[in-house]
């Protein structure tokens, strides 16, 4: 059975090298990738029903986006490589939604760049890696 793989993409240049280095081990291992992107949200909010129906419109327009901006164009660059790949775009909170994702597709592993954040704001808001290093079902690798 083929070894999956989620890589968290944003299309920053760290989300672009873990891709290069998920997509490397995949074609090394006969593995597969799910290109993953998930968009933050705060479920917390003081909203009329109207503005809650028009914050549902923002949100499938932003899906549509980021599907047709981010993920499209990282699958297509994979094109040739004899890589399987799918892909998974979401809301919520970035590292909780990428172990949903690895646990929903069966993933061995989860690979994510690492942002370079600086030390304080890692502190007070928390990183992405620091969150999935905690929290994830399986192993983590964050490539620089």
């Amino acid at each position: 059975m083929p070894q999956k793989i989620v890589v968290g993409y944003d299309d920053s240049a760290s989300a672009k090298s873990a891709l290069e280095f998920a997509a490397s081990l995949a074609k090394a291992q006969g593995g597969e990738l799910v290109v993953a992107h998930v968009l933050e949200w705060s479920p917390y909010s003081f909203l009329t029903p109207e503005e809650l129906e028009e914050r549902h419109k923002r949100r499938q327009e932003e899906l549509k986006r980021a599907e047709t901006a981010l993920l499209k164009p990282a699958v297509e660059g994979l094109r040739g490589s004899g890589i399987t790949v799918s892909t998974a775009l979401k809301y919520g909170h970035i590292a909780e939604t990428l172990c949903t994702i690895a646990k929903e597709a069966g993933a061995s592993q989860i690979i994510v760049g690492r942002t370079g954040h600086s030390a304080l704001s890692s502190r007070l808001f928390g990183s992405v890696a620091g969150s999935l290093a905690q929290a994830s079902p399986v192993p983590v690798t964050i490539v620089p």
